[in-house]
């Protein structure tokens, strides 16, 4: 009896640590759901505002961060020449480096970095967008302009590369390379661009093309997608031109619906529910699929138009009870809509641009905790708030960080946030931050 109360208090005190150190390691968390599974966490912001643990000097960047243990990674650019200009449809050009960070997560000091020297010719050129992606002790990091590198996660060494537009004689989006990569067993599977290259699964060991797959007018910015239908696995790609499911091992494709986002922008993750998967984007583009319990095939239910849907550019949307929450991007604001037929049911610009106003890109990142949502809004603020299929409900809002871009004429902070160790860890263009959310 002694030995079972031992195997027992054992096993409690594996399930309480785990629950203690849950890790951020890429784009949306550990299942890029984008939901945090922490426990003990605040339920609401103490009056004299949240404690921050620590704030670091850091370059600038779209990259959120990624954390695994007692470690943050992230990705920044040091500019050494040119001016950063704001202009959606010109390329700026600027010269400076790229840089792979990693901070102790207690104290925000460096521990390692690795830095190469590349120019840009971007859009919005305010450093890289994706978030790292650490798995297997490895750290897998895709800059602005398609450097693809992987890196020992303990010392910063290199142990591969790849020059995306040089090696598969493409070129860079005009908002720069900005799919997360993402990891599933041996594969490390990356949005390229090129002919017949749109997707590529490398050896995530040692950076070997495994296989590439389908073309199109540009590679857009949409992170590849692994879900599970059926008993089968599927990945998804939804370029500019279609939204396609492949075969995650050769790359052969199993069905492929037409879906062309204004301006080329496919970046929002498809979302699964059920049978349904959505998926939305800029211009009032956006689609209800059923798909095909095969895995082989998949029908529209409906598209998007005026004054229904929601269409997200900048934030995933999050799918609970039927329900979608997101941010329109034409118009700015949060909304909740029907899932089954895409009615309206609320929209406020309170969590995003916190005005009353249309606002062009208006942007709240979204993380669903237990009962509530944490939003991070483009103006540097956290909050935490209750959504329903009735309303939006904020209980607490803490002001994090000054917003150091700038989008139409408005200064914002558009970069994702992580969330591990009981903490918020989120950055602009000046420092990275961490925020205590442990409850009290």
């Amino acid at each position: 009896m002694r030995h079972f109360f031992k195997i027992v208090s054992l096993v409690l005190l594996i399930a309480t640590n785990a629950a203690w150190a849950d890790d951020w390691p890429q784009w949306l968390g550990p299942s890029r759901d984008g939901v945090w599974r922490e426990t003990n966490i605040v339920r609401d912001f103490p009056d004299k505002g949240l404690q921050i643990r620590w704030r670091s000097p850091i370059g600038i960047g779209y990259a959120g961060p990624a954390v695994v243990g007692n470690r943050v990674y992230v990705l920044d650019y040091e500019l050494s020449k040119g001016e950063i200009q704001n202009n959606p449809g010109n390329r700026v050009e600027l010269k400076g480096s790229e840089r792979v960070v990693c901070l102790d997560a207690n104290n925000g000091e460096i521990i390692w970095q690795h830095a190469y020297a590349r120019s840009y010719r971007l859009s919005y050129p305010s450093g890289p967008r994706c978030t790292p992606t650490v798995a297997d002790g490895k750290v897998y990091a895709l800059g602005a302009e398609g450097d693809l590198i992987c890196l020992d996660a303990d010392n910063g060494n290199k142990i591969w590369s790849r020059q995306l537009q040089e090696d598969f004689e493409t070129e860079a989006p005009i908002w720069g390379f900005a799919a997360h990569p993402l990891v599933d067993g041996k594969h490390l599977y990356c949005i390229v661009g090129g002919e017949g290259s749109v997707a590529v699964a490398f050896d995530k060991d040692t950076g070997e093309e495994i296989w590439r797959a389908l073309s199109s007018i540009s590679q857009g910015y949409c992170p590849p997608t692994m879900i599970t239908h059926g008993g089968k696995k599927q990945l998804l790609i939804w370029h500019p031109m279609s939204i396609n499911s492949l075969n995650p091992t050769s790359g052969e494709v199993h069905w492929s619906i037409p879906l062309q986002p204004s301006y080329e922008m496919s970046i929002t993750a498809p979302q699964l529910y059920g049978d349904l998967l959505y998926a939305s984007a800029i211009g009032h583009v956006g689609a209800l699929f059923k798909l095909d319990r095969s895995g082989h095939g998949a029908e529209v239910i409906w598209r998007g138009k005026t004054k229904m849907g929601v269409y997200s550019c900048n934030t995933t949307p999050i799918i609970e009870d039927g329900v979608i929450y997101g941010v329109d991007c034409m118009k700015g604001a949060m909304m909740a809509v029907r899932l089954k037929d895409g009615h309206r049911l609320w929209e406020t610009f309170q969590p995003t641009t916190g005005g009353e106003r249309r606002a062009s890109h208006g942007t709240a990142f979204m993380v669903r905790h237990e009962n509530g949502y944490f939003l991070f809004a483009e103006t540097g603020d956290l909050i935490l708030a209750r959504l329903s299929p009735d309303k939006y409900d904020e209980i607490s809002r803490f002001h994090v960080l000054e917003p150091t871009n700038e989008c139409f004429g408005r200064s914002v902070v558009w970069s994702h946030p992580a969330f591990a160790n009981r903490c918020l860890y989120v950055r602009n263009d000046q420092e990275i931050v961490c925020v205590n959310l442990a409850a009290r």
